[in-house]
């Protein structure tokens, strides 16, 4: 098969690297990739979310899977377009990527579904907004309703707190329309989770748990991120809460969808806050997540494009995927600055050294070719990913990896899987 994987990020590495482990893989190609895919297959100079451009080079090349990676060309429709031209491609549809796309949509979606989440307001006013939160005694979380690359989210532990963002959203329009609506939740607390599943409109198949680390600092400090790191599987779900998660949170979610636009295809992600009271969804996406698909193609050892295949011809029920019983670590290296601004261009060295490390695995993100070089080229910029017999162990072989890995202002998490030994 020849595959084309839409996106330039460390999902999209992670993903192709699996990928191009495939017997039924004969060529790969990206739109646009980074210099990790370049070493896999052929980067095109197409950007993610120009859909006519990409449906035109699938024809050119003669592509038989398209996979789209991030969220924005999914909720712009590129899987519409790419299987009216008769392309399998996995991901769904624009309907259903609503329910990343638009926050308000979900927890609309969820209301109906009785899928438990934070209690909710939405705003389109500033003011209407400003007065809730001050008529609060207990703390709040803000969010912009559209897709803010992950950055959107904002947590107040006191309501006064949530003044300033909710004026950086909708006044300053931080987010530009991604922010034209706000949705203020209850502030939930306990440990978090990320599952994610395959769904083929009629069956879902749930990976393995995974544990994403958000915010920029050690301890969980700082503002949010796209992600600082995850590792999987989790020891805050078990096998019983992951029946539990599965039947009252991932099966009502994709029935609602099902009634509302039609079957939901490709991977569907929840974020899930363990409280007291049980798990509740922080968040769906309409993706792979990244950084957990690092961690996860680590731990991968069934064909992933068997899996993805299957998922886009309504197969899952057909397949059994395996897993590697060790878990992995991925350490997510930035730029300096991030996620607020940052410099381009710096050399990174030591990858190769990092790489020929025993079970590990550098995953690009923000990197590119310059001069025969590889540069930094975005915030989040390298996820450093291995293998182990023990959470600490993997985790110590990641760190291990990430000092051989060098560049200007490089910024990373050393509390990567900490939670998961405190247990």
């Amino acid at each position: 098969m020849n595959i084309l994987i839409v996106g330039g990020g460390g999902r999209e590495h992670a993903l192709a690297w699996k990928i191009a482990q495939s017997e039924k893989c004969d060529k790969l190609y990206f739109a646009p990739g980074n210099a990790g895919t370049a070493e896999l297959g052929e980067n095109l100079s197409i950007q993610a979310d120009d859909i006519p451009v990409v449906v035109a080079a699938a024809k050119e090349k003669d592509i038989d899977l398209l996979v789209v990676g991030p969220e924005d060309p999914l909720a712009d429709g590129m899987v519409d377009t790419v299987r009216a031209e008769g392309i399998m491609c996995f991901g769904p549809v624009a309907e259903g990527a609503k329910l990343e796309a638009d926050k308000a949509f979900a927890k609309e979606l969820m209301r109906i579904a009785s899928v438990p989440t934070a209690e909710t307001r939405i705003f389109t006013d500033l003011r209407n907004a400003r007065d809730y939160v001050l008529s609060r005694d207990q703390g709040v979380v803000v969010k912009a309703a559209g897709l803010a690359k992950g950055k959107g989210v904002f947590v107040c532990p006191e309501p006064h707190m949530a003044v300033k963002p909710l004026e950086q959203i909708m006044s300053e329009k931080i987010f530009g329309a991604a922010g034209a609506t706000v949705l203020v939740e209850e502030l939930l607390t306990g440990q978090e989770a990320s599952v994610l599943a395959l769904c083929d409109g009629k069956s879902i198949y749930p990976l393995e748990p995974c544990q994403d680390h958000k915010p920029i600092g050690d301890g969980d400090t700082g503002p949010n991120t796209g992600g600082m790191g995850a590792y999987s599987p989790t020891p805050v779900v078990d096998s019983t809460m992951m029946a539990g998660i599965e039947r009252e949170i991932l099966v009502p979610i994709v029935d609602a969808m099902r009634r509302s636009f039609g079957r939901y295809e490709g991977c569907l992600y929840a974020g899930i806050m363990l409280t007291p009271a049980g798990p509740k969804v922080l968040e769906f996406n309409c993706r792979f997540g990244d950084p957990e698909t690092q961690p996860l193609m680590m731990r991968l050892k069934s064909d992933l494009v068997e899996a993805m295949v299957a998922t886009c011809e309504h197969k899952l029920d057909e397949i059994e995927i395996e897993w590697d019983p060790r878990p992995a670590v991925c350490v997510v290296m930035a730029s300096g600055g991030y996620p607020g601004s940052y410099e381009k261009g710096h050399e990174i060295t030591g990858i190769a050294e990092a790489d020929a490390l025993g079970d590990v695995k550098v995953f690009h993100a923000g990197t590119a070719i310059a001069d025969g070089k590889t540069v930094t080229a975005g915030g989040r910029v390298l996820g450093v990913t291995a293998l182990g017999d023990t959470i600490a162990d993997a985790q110590k072989r990641a760190y291990e990896a990430v000092d051989k890995i060098h560049f200007k202002d490089a910024c990373y998490r050393r509390d990567i899987a900490d939670k998961a030994l405190q247990k």
